[in-house]
């Protein structure tokens, strides 16, 4: 057991998740943009796009960081979480959701602004498509992170989408490591890498203990095609350990010489992807900062990344958890 207060601080955006499942031609008529991949709008084009579901959507807590921190948390971490949150109700929900599944939620910071929102369009083939509107969130500000919010933290997990604003990105990345964290990061989408890759090489060139990929997410950041255990080893290269996930085909982990392909998990049917990442790096996480092996944290992430896409939306049913739960105790010397 860790002897820090928290075993793992997550840091990004505490987003409220709006699913809703549409066919291709709503997307084509209505979405402007790639399918399968997250675009910042600004609150009128979200409105919008909500009033044309003719309220057939649900609403869940999410945001990449906080959904990872949550499955860690249900499997036992000690976990708290930095970001921003509004002062709607809104705001009050995603705050009780977060500190009732057992995560410390003094470290939120707040503003009277409306909380953040992601409409998430899944279609039949259990492919998302996002439109997030930033909400408070996007108010966080490189000069309110402090070390003390770092106080304690043994792992800073921080979510690609805070690079959307490269001055907070880099306040935290340093801060973190000031404060003696260990880092891993999520890149989350293959738009961020887009928009961020120099940033992103530069820190891999400073030091990231951990680095989480999908297979779009590792293209573009080496702009060119390869092999996804290629990938995870070029990552790897940098001097962390490489997490490259490859959907329903398992994933790719790499440290030094090690290369492990990570079984996937066959499901009977996918219902929604999103926040299936998430859990993979939640259950990684808990392995890894439990000292697990890399194949038994692979593993666990793999099985809950599989359980997530049973499910519409990032939430894994509390029932399901006892099982998850049961299955990361017998990895425990794996």
């Amino acid at each position: 057991m860790s002897p820090h207060q928290f075993e793992l601080l997550g840091i990004g955006n505490p987003i409220m998740d709006l699913l809703a499942h549409v066919d291709d031609a709503f997307l084509r008529a209505h979405v402007a943009g790639d399918k399968g991949g997250m675009v910042l709008v600004d609150e009128a084009d979200l409105t919008n796009l909500v009033l044309k579901l003719g309220g057939q959507y649900a609403m869940t807590p999410g945001g990449s960081a906080a959904n990872a921190v949550l499955g860690a948390t249900k499997l036992g971490l000690k976990t708290t979480f930095l970001g921003k949150i509004g002062g709607d109700i809104t705001a009050q929900d995603y705050h009780v959701n977060f500190t009732a599944a057992g995560g410390d939620g003094s470290r939120f910071k707040r503003t009277a602004l409306p909380n953040g929102r992601c409409l998430s369009l899944v279609t039949a083939d259990g492919q998302r498509t996002m439109r997030t509107h930033l909400g408070a969130a996007m108010t966080l500000s490189p000069d309110e992170i402090t070390l003390e919010d770092f106080r304690g933290a043994q792992h800073a997990h921080i979510e690609g989408y805070l690079l959307f604003n490269p001055a907070l990105a880099e306040k935290v990345a340093a801060t973190a490591r000031a404060a003696g964290c260990t880092i891993s990061l999520e890149l989350s989408s293959f738009e961020v890498v887009n928009i961020a890759r120099d940033w992103i090489l530069g820190q891999l060139k400073q030091g990231v203990d951990i680095v989480f990929a999908n297979e779009d997410e590792a293209r573009a950041l080496f702009q060119k095609d390869a092999s996804y255990d290629a990938y995870a080893q070029k990552i790897a290269g940098y001097g962390g350990i490489a997490c490259v996930k490859i959907g329903k085909d398992g994933a790719w982990i790499a440290r030094g010489s090690e290369l492990h392909r990570i079984a996937p998990v066959s499901v009977a049917k996918v219902i929604d992807t999103t926040g299936a990442g998430d859990a993979w790096a939640g259950g990684f996480l808990y392995g890894h900062l439990r000292g697990y092996s890399l194949p038994a944290s692979g593993t666990l992430g793999s099985a809950l990344g599989a359980e997530c896409v049973q499910h519409l939306g990032p939430a894994i049913p509390e029932m399901r958890w006892p099982g998850l739960r049961a299955l990361a105790q017998s990895l425990k010397q794996g």
